[in-house]
Parts: C-alpha cells; structure tokens; sequence
C-alpha cells in the first residue's frame, strides 16, 4: 500500500526521469515520478487549485522502468518491468489508481512472453495503452526483434501473451489512444524503419499498418492526437539538429528550436480560441523550452522560447480543469515545481511554484 517510509527520507526521482502528469475525472491533477524503489505521487487538493499533497510514496520494488497510461474512465495504470535481485529474473507488473489521490492497487504479475529465463531476460520496458472498452493492452519487444502483447479480454480478465510479429523491433515504443477508443502503436526498429499497427475500432485487434521511414533519436518518441483520429509523432532527430514531427503518409517536418534532451511533452489545447499543439523539452542546458502552433500547422513554423524554468529531466504537460496549460518539474532537488498559464493572450507561463 501506499505511504511514507516510516518516518525516513523520501527517495528522490531517478536522474533523468521526469515527472508524468494526468488529469483525473473529478478535473484534479497528479503527477508521477520514479524513484528508487517505486514512485512518488504528488496530487492536487482542488481541481484547478494552487495547493498539493505530497510526494507520497507508493513501494514498487526492483522496478527498471515504468510506463503510465489514463482510460477514458480516468483510471491511471502503471506497468513495469522488474527485475529480481536474486537471480535477474523479468517480470512485467501492473498497478492501477482507480480515483485521483486514492492507494495504488498492489503490482500484479504479468508474466513475460518467454518462458526461458535468459530470453526473459532480454525483453524491453513496455508500453501501456487503454481501448475505449477500458481493456489494458501491454506491449514489449521480445528476445528476437518481434512484439509481445498481453490485453484484457471484454471482462477484464488477462489473456496470454501473444505476438504481434514483427521484427527487429528496438525499445522506446509508442502506444496512443484516440478520443474514439482506438489504440496505435508506433515501434522503432533497428533498419531505419518504425513498425505501426493500428485499430479500426476499439473492439477489433490490432493490424498491420505500413512501416514508417523513421529513425527516431532512443526513448525521445511520443504520440499526440493532434486533429481527430490523427496520431502526430514527435521525436529528437540527431541530425536534423531538434524535434521533428511526422503524420503517417505526410513529410517528416523540422520543428527548430534546437536539440532537446529525453522525450519532450506534447498536449493539445485550446488557445486564444484555436485548438492548438504544444509542445515542451528540455534543452542541454536544462531550460525548458516551450513552442506552440495551429493542430497540425507545424509546417508553417513554431515559435520556441526559452523559459524562465529549470529542470533536471524532461517536463510535462497537462490541461487543468479551467483549460489552463500546465507545466510540471522536476528540480535539481527532485521537488515538483508546478507553472500554470497566465490570463494573458498566446502562450504565456507564470513563473513555477514548488509544491
């Protein structure tokens, strides 16, 4: 169960992971971040408020790496990969908070696609999505380059893992949700391709789509929704010298701003009207830089500027419960610092406060 431990210092965020944000169905907000031995929640006490609780701890031993994912109902689903201190055995685990600033359900097992313990050992941190029927849907790549599955069935009882196929698949992959219910999955590959599979419904299983000829800088991939039913990819692209973004069948289009370190944070907002993107990193210096345009209107230029905040890892992004653009931190002290955006015309950020 979640809680403190025992009276003794809280952990700090993991250097180099940054904090994720999400909005629960009461409109309050809560950020995550991992560190050594689980992660650290953070919440907010009043939909759109100034004040929050925590960093409260919530146990998650020997966990390597993390992914967060929010269904439709609002429920946040955590899935990690864990490896045993004893003999290095993998196993993927689930846990899920049910309503904004309630315990974390305990980690379930998940198993691992192999049954021997050496290629168990070899499979990637997975990517978590959630169909519009609320089934969880998990995904790794496996010893051999080809994508491993394990879903919830329409009872939300866990099928076997399954595959599917694929090959040469690299981790760092993709997992988006459409406002429908539809689930994309978007997996970097070792040959200069990225393998895509996608949903037709929220009920149907996941097919084949044409690869992409990407080559996306490692674990700086991400996936927004930008217009409906249409996934926009951004990514770090060594040399291109920044983020690029993609929409399947368009041109890969140069976003400027310069290089930005890790994954950045995309969201999609309405400002001054328009229904926008937003997009925010870290810069090598550890400036947040912050850009926006019209819904896939990137082609025509974003206008990035340097922020007054700092951070030790990568931001994120949220929209709060009157609409504002949120900016979550962490600072070189792994203390959440929380900026929202001022009632001024464009894409103006308040200065941060540490929560």
């Amino acid at each position: 169960m979640a809680g403190r431990t025992g009276g003794a210092a809280l952990p700090r965020p993991l250097p180099g992971e940054g904090p994720r944000l999400f909005r629960g169905k009461d409109h309050r907000l809560t950020a995550f971040a991992r560190a050594d031995g689980g992660l650290l929640r953070w919440t907010q006490l009043k939909p759109a408020g100034t004040e929050w609780e925590g960093p409260l701890f919530l146990p998650a031993p020997s966990l390597s790496d993390v992914s967060v994912a929010q269904g439709a109902d609002g429920f946040v689903h955590a899935v990690g990969r864990r490896v045993s201190s004893g003999d290095g055995s993998v196993t993927v685990v689930h846990a899920t908070q049910y309503q904004t600033g309630r315990p974390l359900t305990q980690w379930r097992p998940l198993g691992n696609p192999h049954k021997d313990p050496n290629r168990a050992r070899l499979v990637t941190s997975p990517a978590v999505a959630v169909s519009g029927t609320g089934a969880v849907h998990v995904f790794l790549a496996s010893d051999g380059g080809a994508v491993a599955l394990r879903k919830e069935d329409a009872k939300g009882r866990w099928q076997a893992w399954g595959s599917l196929q694929g090959q040469l698949a690299l981790d760092g992959m993709v997992a988006v949700t459409t406002a429908s219910g539809r689930i994309e999955l978007l997996v970097p590959a070792s040959n200069g391709r990225a393998m895509r599979w996608c949903q037709t419904d929220p009920q149907s299983e996941l097919e084949r789509c044409p690869n992409l000829r990407i080559s996306p800088d490692p674990g700086t991939m991400v996936g927004l929704e930008s217009t409906p039913e249409r996934i926009t990819y951004f990514w770090s692209d060594a040399a291109a010298g920044g983020l690029v973004a993609h929409r399947p069948g368009e041109w890969v289009i140069p976003l400027g701003g310069g290089p930005i370190e890790g994954r950045p944070a995309v969201l999609r907002a309405v400002l001054d009207g328009y229904d926008c993107t937003v997009l925010a990193g870290r810069s090598p210096d550890g400036t947040v830089m912050l850009a926006a345009c019209a819904a896939e209107n990137e082609a025509s230029g974003l206008w990035w500027s340097a922020t007054v905040e700092r951070c030790a890892a990568p931001p994120a992004l949220a929209c709060d419960a009157y609409g504002r653009v949120v900016l979550a931190t962490l600072d070189d002290s792994g203390a959440l610092r929380v900026a929202v955006q001022a009632a001024e015309p464009g894409l103006v950020i308040a200065p941060s406060v540490r929560v």
